[in-house]
């Protein structure tokens, strides 16, 4: 079959990849792509959000199923668009409808979704500018840190943990009355600052079934030992040590299982990925947050680990015939390295040659922010490149990947040397 992968980043690439050892495939698009991606598959250079641009292609290439890798197209609606086509209609989008994809365009919606079913979470309220004073008065009967969250997308940037009373009103304020996050942070969700270990449990779902991905735990911070701004991802660890299968199945009879059913309660028909954020509190799991696609970089761990067809669980999403599927991982540990442009996550330069790493031994190169210019590859983007390698132990895997990181190289490149400082 042909298939078409929406999105330009190390998550497509790792999509691509895996759908490529697959012996269903024909032929296999990429839209936007990069430069790894152009070595394994054909790069279309269209705006995945351009929805008629993403039915040209379809038509053109005699396209069979589509995978949306970011969430930004899902938000806005495209599985709708297929359905909505007769020309398209027939032709399976791996991917929520756009009342699924609420439970990530809508911090307000997601926290609602979670109190009617039931799902643990921190206690919240949400506040738009008419009701700034009340919102105020909120923050008033929490203890510090304050956590505040725009509403809608803002590219991962809408989340502030605070540690001040007075600067969690003043941010409230610029949130709401000065849109920080425009119509983004039209709403924002105040909620209580849970005190644990983060990690990531990703779910595949037919609507009716699911398979349980392998964990994974990213880091997000720029500097080491978790320190300095958000980012994107640094790098992340599949399996998470601490995730063992007592917590596991606290997490899927608290939490997987009453999503997937809540879903269901309320007419949603929801068919693809549900990346569930957790914070692990004294060995009991909260839900932060939902998303509604697979994580970058943690897709660069997880889908690696996955020893079964990727292409033929798609198939039993589509179907819904995904129980029957066959579904194996690999015990062995994943870890995967950012290499960033200097300067990211704020103001970076692009357009630097990248050298090196076609020497990779044992280990996988990822790329994200690439391209290709006058026959070299070049960076494109903030996050450039992730380097996933294997081993019994993640202190093996990472040795992997650091030794190959140090034939690799691009002007100003950047990346913490301490990822899994906290699990090793």
């Amino acid at each position: 079959m042909n298939i078409l992968i929406l999105g330009s980043g190390g998550r497509e690439h790792a999509f691509t990849k895996k759908l490529s050892e697959s012996n269903k495939i024909n032929s296999l698009f990429v839209a936007p792509g990069n430069a790894g991606t152009s070595k394994i598959a054909t790069n279309i250079n269209i705006n995945p959000t351009n929805f008629n641009q993403v039915k040209e292609t379809v038509l053109q290439h005699a396209i069979d199923m589509v995978v949306v890798g970011p969430e930004a197209p899902l938000v806005a609606g495209v599985h709708d668009f297929f359905l909505a086509d007769e020309e398209l209609k027939n032709i399976p989008v791996i991917g929520p409808k756009k009342d699924g994809a609420e439970l990530e365009g809508s911090k307000d919606f997601s926290k609602q979704f979670m109190e009617k079913h039931n799902i643990p979470t921190a206690r919240y309220q949400s506040f738009t500018k008419d009701t700034l004073e009340a919102g105020k008065s909120f923050l008033e009967t929490l203890e510090a840190p304050y956590v505040l969250k725009a509403d809608g997308l803002a590219a991962g940037k809408g989340v502030l943990i605070l540690n001040s009373l007075d600067e969690a009103k003043a941010e409230l304020t610029e949130m709401l009355s000065n849109q920080k996050f425009g119509e983004a942070s039209s709403t924002v969700v105040i909620e209580e600052f849970l005190d644990g270990i983060e990690l990531s449990v990703f779910v595949l779902t037919d609507g009716k079934n699911y398979k349980v991905l392998p964990s994974a735990k990213d880091y997000k911070r720029i500097g080491e030992g978790d320190t300095g701004l958000n980012t994107g991802g640094m790098g992340a660890i599949s399996p998470v040590p601490f995730a063992d299968d007592a917590f596991l199945n606290k997490v899927e009879e608290r939490i997987i299982k009453p999503t997937v059913d809540g879903l269901q309660k309320d007419g949603i028909d929801y068919r693809g990925f549900i990346f569930i954020g957790l914070m692990n509190v004294q060995g009991d799991p909260f839900v932060i947050e939902y998303n509604v696609r697979m994580g970058d970089p943690e897709t660069e761990v997880v889908l690696p680990r996955i020893q079964s067809d990727l292409v033929d669980l798609f198939e039993g999403v589509a179907s819904q015939t995904l129980d029957s599927k066959s579904y194996e991982v690999t015990s062995q540990t994943a870890t995967t390295v950012m290499l960033v442009s200097g300067g990211y996550p704020e103001a970076y330069e692009k357009g630097k040659e990248i050298t090196g790493f076609d020497t990779v031994e044992n280990s996988i190169v990822f790329h994200a922010g690439t391209t290709e210019k006058d026959g070299n590859v070049i960076t494109s983007g903030g996050r450039v490149m992730a380097i996933t390698s294997f081993g019994d132990t993640i202190k093996d895997a990472l040795e992997k990947s650091y030794t190959n990181i140090d034939k690799i190289s691009f002007e100003k490149m950047n990346y913490r040397k301490d990822i899994g400082f906290d699990l090793i």
